[in-house]
């Protein structure tokens, strides 16, 4: 594979997009900074075809990516391959409001081939290709310039080696007939939905305690303010208030603004700053959460009582076996909270959906209401079909 010097001009970087445009796929790779800001800030993209591999640099003066973001976001004839891709896309989608497609990500694509949850990318090499890759370079930051020889040998080999692998994963998901599961897996990462930054969900992603409409309305207000802090000053959420004093906030609303001094997590220049009175402001004005906005019980996500906890666990000692027996990555097939929702109640979830139903969903619901239960044979964990007759009477012994 020819391996080009590292690009900085738009010229070379267009030449280089035009031959990769003639390929059935091509595997990329980003590197990017983002402790220190609220954006991540791109500081090198890593491209390969089958035939050649190169580094660009989006820091170098006067270099236009259109070339390559056209490529990867326009162009429907080539595949893009990523591995653990969503930060990378996440990036591309910052700066075009698209996201590369069609994709496809090997992290994902393991899942289906094998018991891998989150394969890393040096684990995924030196299972497909037999060697290790070199992590010198793997905490290096990547802002600074002049990048060193190595620094770019490192980063380049991300791809070359992915462009490697790629065609055997295929192969073997074709052999397996499990390529038709990842379909929907792909469209998911490639939807830009999920890299839309809206600040009025942004509270969804805390933990807080109970379901007052009240407290969450609170919660929503300070997590959107967040948001729109972090983004004006690029700084990490994180630096502005933390998770855990935000939602303390929201329950304990501070009558004053001198009363943030005694707020845990926050320093005592908020009682007088210009930082504190926006704060107060928005919690002055905050409004009870819309009941329609409350996360209904049975759902994903929602509390679940001793007995629905149980058969949760049981589910999900159904899915380890199952994960087992069909040699798969559990959380390919289910979640956590979609096991709750199964156990709650719910009966409207991907998992009793298409393939997910056939593989597991079927024998899940089964579980739930009493047609399948566990024993053991020889030694070891199975499932067995309890008839009609021993599931009614069981289920009466339970009422009674």
């Amino acid at each position: 594979m020819k391996i080009h010097p590292l690009i900085t001009t738009t010229e070379a970087l267009a030449e280089l997009c035009e031959r990769l445009a003639k390929h059935e796929f091509i595997t990329v790779d980003t590197e990017f900074m983002r402790e220190n800001t609220y954006w991540p800030e791109l500081c090198l993209v890593q491209i390969a075809s089958e035939e050649e591999a190169a580094a660009v640099d989006p820091l170098a003066d006067g270099i236009d990516l259109k070339p390559l973001l056209d490529l990867l976001v326009d162009n429907e004839d080539v595949l893009k391959v990523f591995h653990a891709g969503g930060q990378d896309v996440e990036i591309v989608y910052n700066l075009t409001g698209k996201t590369p497609h069609p994709i496809f990500d090997t992290q994902i694509a393991m899942m289906a081939i094998s018991q891998s949850e989150q394969i890393g990318y040096a684990n995924l090499v030196e299972s497909w290709l037999g060697f290790t890759v070199d992590k010198g370079a793997r905490f290096t930051d990547w802002s600074r310039r002049p990048l060193t020889d190595r620094q770019i040998e490192y980063a380049i080999g991300d791809v070359t080696h992915l462009a490697d692998i790629f065609p055997r994963i295929l192969k073997k998901l074709i052999k397996t007939g499990r390529g038709a599961w990842l379909n929907a897996e792909m469209e998911k990462l490639a939807d830009p939905a999920n890299y839309a930054n809206d600040a009025n969900l942004a509270w969804k992603r805390i933990r807080s305690p109970g379901r007052n409409l009240h407290v969450l309305g609170r919660l929503k207000a300070l997590a959107a303010w967040r948001e729109g802090e972090a983004q004006h000053k690029n700084i990490p959420r994180g630096r502005i208030i933390r998770d855990e004093t935000l939602a303390d906030l929201a329950s304990h609303p501070p009558k004053s603004q001198p009363d943030l001094a005694k707020v845990r997590g926050l320093s005592n220049a908020w009682k007088d700053n210009d930082i504190g009175k926006r704060l107060m402001k928005v919690l002055e004005g905050a409004e009870p959460l819309p009941k329609d906005e409350l996360p209904e019980k049975g759902k994903p996500g929602a509390p679940l009582g001793k007995e629905g906890a149980l058969v949760a666990d049981l589910l999900k000692l159904l899915l380890k076996i199952r994960a087992r027996e069909i040699d798969v990555a559990a959380r390919l097939l289910t979640r956590s909270d979609e096991m709750e929702a199964l156990a709650a109640g719910v009966r409207k979830l991907p998992v009793l959906e298409g393939w997910r139903r056939e593989v597991f969903g079927a024998d899940a619901l089964d579980l739930v209401e009493g047609k399948l239960a566990f024993a053991v044979k020889n030694g070891k964990l199975a499932m067995t079909r309890v008839e009609a007759e021993d599931a009614a009477r069981t289920e009466q012994e339970v009422v009674e």
